[in-house]
């Protein structure tokens, strides 16, 4: 089997992605991803094929605080992904059985492969981006978008947000269908979730919630086993004194003067610091033996080895400091990751920094309700319970099923 997998995002959209074609390829089918150009190289390393499509969104991660797309830049926006979507993903399904969508912005998918007559899944990376009685959709900042004033049933807002997806996809998506001779949507968020989706995001630390109208597969996250080793600078620094703080903020945007607050943070509790640079290329005002900046890193080795994790909670890194057994603080810049922040919170494996700007006494609360013995006990006692299995559960059902 030739399965097609199509998503459009960052890192944390990415890497499932690849983690499942990888799998895929592991259990002898053929995978490709169709995904931003930011990953290409990586995925050929891992002898993963690969189809770019849109621009690179690496500055993505330096866009100023607060900012808000126009109208125009929006309706820009929306035309082009739509189209270049519809062009790369049209390419890349040659010769496949199956199209996985990952994530909502796989616009062309469903289209693509009804177009082609082969079958179609779509997989959420967290349950909050599903429709749901249980919780309210999450909220683009970007468009401008803002939680209710006053407190408003779940259903009415999954029905606003469906009217959302309405102004801002149709005219675009359907313009591309009746290219391609199919017939117009009329719902294009249930177009795109389909009433079957899957559900990415392991069972402990994002369930989905039943009831439930949709028949949800959860198949536990999408996660890359990583095998590389840390550097030489990284063990000396590890290895030279307590375990220190990771402070990190992936692929996506950091709030302004955040790594001087943050090492601040760790330094008036005693503790070390690592800083990774990420998207937001974030640095270090001047060398010092108690922190260290670092660039891509594997998590999954270093997160055992440090005291806490400091993050913006994104799926991809909640989890893999819950499977490490270390303690988070979760500061939530937007979409789902304050979903993640809230179940850090509520599991008590962590805490959710407030909403708003951080401060270094702000960060200072956060990580010593992070520290706490208990919250460290809870932290560890958990980390046995997050699965590791979610690509090749999803790998198995994929050839079983299609």
């Amino acid at each position: 089997m030739r399965v097609l997998l199509s998503t459009i995002g960052s890192r944390g959209e990415v890497q499932p992605v690849i983690a499942l074609a990888v799998q895929l390829k592991e259990l002898g089918q053929e995978a490709v991803v169709c995904a931003p150009p930011d990953f290409q190289e990586w995925a050929k390393s891992l002898g993963i094929a690969y189809v770019p499509v849109g621009p690179d969104l690496h500055a993505t991660a330096k866009r100023p605080a607060g900012a808000v797309l126009t109208p125009e830049q929006r309706r820009q926006m929306i035309e082009g992904t739509v189209a270049d979507q519809f062009a790369a993903v049209g390419s890349a399904a040659e010769g496949c059985g199956m199209i996985v969508g990952g994530g909502a912005l796989a616009i062309a998918a469903h289209s693509v492969a009804e177009q082609r007559g082969i079958g179609y899944v779509y997989a959420a990376f967290a349950p909050i981006t599903l429709p749901s009685p249980h919780h309210a959709p999450p909220v683009f900042g970007l468009l401008g978008e803002k939680p209710a004033d006053s407190p408003v049933d779940n259903q009415t807002l999954w029905a606003q947000d469906a009217q959302r997806w309405n102004v801002m996809w149709s005219a675009a998506l359907n313009a591309q269908r009746e290219a391609a001779g199919l017939a117009p949507v009329s719902d294009v968020s249930r177009h795109i979730f389909t009433d079957t989706p899957w559900l990415a995001a392991d069972p402990t630390l994002a369930p989905w919630p039943e009831p439930s109208e949709l028949n949800v597969f959860q198949t536990g996250a999408w996660t890359l086993t990583d095998h590389r080793p840390l550097s030489l600078e990284l063990e000396k620094f590890l290895d030279a004194g307590e375990p220190p703080i990771y402070f990190g903020f992936g692929s996506v945007r950091a709030p302004e003067g955040i790594a001087r607050k943050m090492i601040a943070a760790a330094r008036a509790l005693g503790r070390r610091a690592i800083l990774a640079r990420g998207w937001a290329e974030l640095s270090l005002d001047e060398a010092a033996p108690d922190c260290l900046a670092i660039g891509d890193v594997n998590q999954q080795a270093l997160f055992q080895r440090v005291a806490a994790v400091v993050h913006h909670g994104g799926a991809g890194t909640t989890t893999t400091a819950a499977a490490a057994g270390a303690p988070q603080v979760t500061v939530p810049q937007m979409f789902d990751q304050f979903y993640f922040a809230h179940r850090v919170d509520q599991l008590g494996i962590g805490s959710a920094h407030p909403v708003g700007d951080p401060t270094t006494d702000s960060l200072t609360t956060a990580l010593r309700s992070a520290l706490d013995p208990q919250v460290v006990k809870t932290a560890h006692a958990l980390a046995g319970r997050v699965r590791t299995d979610g690509a090749l559960t999803t790998a198995r059902r994929l050839i079983e099923t299609y």
